[in-house]
Parts: C-alpha cells; structure tokens; sequence
C-alpha cells in the first residue's frame, strides 16, 4: 500500500469514524480534524507484516497483538498471542487499560487495514497511545509471510533478503523449526516507542 493509498483512506475514514462513535459517549476527543489529518499524512501508525513477525519470533514482550475482527472470525483464525476486541465494543470501559496504557506496544490488525485503521482512529482521536496498525492486515500476512513469492532473478539483494526471512518465517508459523531468522530490513531503531504514562491511580476505598 502506498503512502497516497494510506493518506485516501486516512481522509475518507475520518468521516466514518465520527460517525461510528455513539452521541452519547462521555470521552471527550483529544485531537481536532485537523491534527488527525497531519498523522495519517505521516502514517506513522503503520507497521509491516515484517516487523511483525520479527517480534513474533524474537518474543518481544512489549508487543501486544489486538484482533478487531468478530469473534467468530477471530476463533477461526488469529495470530499467536493476539486478543481480540472487535472494533464494534472498543469504546467500552473494559477494555480501555488495554488501548490506553504505557507498558506495551499494541499492534491492530484485521483482514485488510480498513477496519483496524478504524479503529486506530478512533484510538487516536481520544489521545490514546502507543496503538499501531498492521499494514495489509492477514490478507497480506498470508500473501507475503505465509506464501511468500520468490523475486526474479533480476531482482535486488534486498529483495532475496526478504524473501529468504519470510520463507524461514513462514516455516516458525507453519509448525517447522527455523531458529536462525535475521530480519532483513528491521533493527532496533526502527521499533516504536512505547510512550509511557504515570501509573494509574487505585479506586478510592476497598479493602
């Protein structure tokens, strides 16, 4: 998906997303139109099936998968250590110490990018932190990660490098043993921060 690609469906669903947050809602928005528009510009939110599966296979404990699918689709099929939070409640209380926290790096993801980037908006519109969207969703994770497509002949080292990682990737998640996987693209600058935030207070009272 390219950078124009990111910035037409940015703006088409910055409409949607207002509209799709309940009237009576008590969260107040923390970023205006105009601010949201300026970092899908940038889109910065988005990160490579790559990456992901880099973090998968290194156990990066910062990273935390959030599936904004259904939960019939989520049973079929989910990446491993994912939870879900359909983007249909993610407004609801019970899931905010997840969307909005300052000790992991939340990655969404959904089968394409519409639905997480809507949520990411949604997110982000609130000022929550620290969320990300994968690019391509699991169509592209299986069409790259899973059933990688060996480059031409003709084609650039970095290209081979890409496909050899995804190849030796697509054996860790297909069940096969592959220890030895050297991203051929990713290194620890290039990781996002987590951005972290004062330790919530406890209620008032209790025991």
């Amino acid at each position: 998906m390219t950078i124009k690609n990111v910035i037409f469906i940015g703006l088409l669903l910055l409409g949607v997303v207002i509209a799709m947050v309940p009237e009576n809602t008590t969260k107040p928005y923390k970023l205006t139109a105009s601010q949201m528009l300026v970092e899908v510009q940038g889109a910065a939110e988005m990160v490579t099936a790559d990456e992901v599966a880099h973090w998968l296979i290194s156990k990066d404990p910062s990273l935390q998968l959030i599936d904004v699918r259904t939960p019939d689709e989520f049973q079929k099929y989910h990446l491993e250590g994912a939870i879900n939070i359909p983007i249909s409640v993610i407004l609801k209380d019970d899931y905010r110490d997840y969307l909005d926290q300052g000790i992991k790096m939340n990655v969404l993801y959904s089968n394409g990018t519409l639905a997480s980037h809507q949520a990411w908006m949604i997110l982000r519109q609130l000022g929550f932190v620290n969320n990300y969207v994968m690019q391509g969703g699991l169509n592209y994770w299986f069409d790259t990660i899973m059933n990688p497509e060996e480059p031409s002949a003709t084609s650039p080292n970095e290209e081979f490098a890409k496909y050899d990682f995804r190849k030796a990737a697509s054996g860790v998640f297909g069940g096969g043993v592959d220890a030895a996987l050297t991203p051929p693209t990713q290194t620890s600058a290039d990781k996002p921060k987590v951005i972290r935030r004062e330790k919530k207070k406890a209620p008032a009272g209790g025991c």
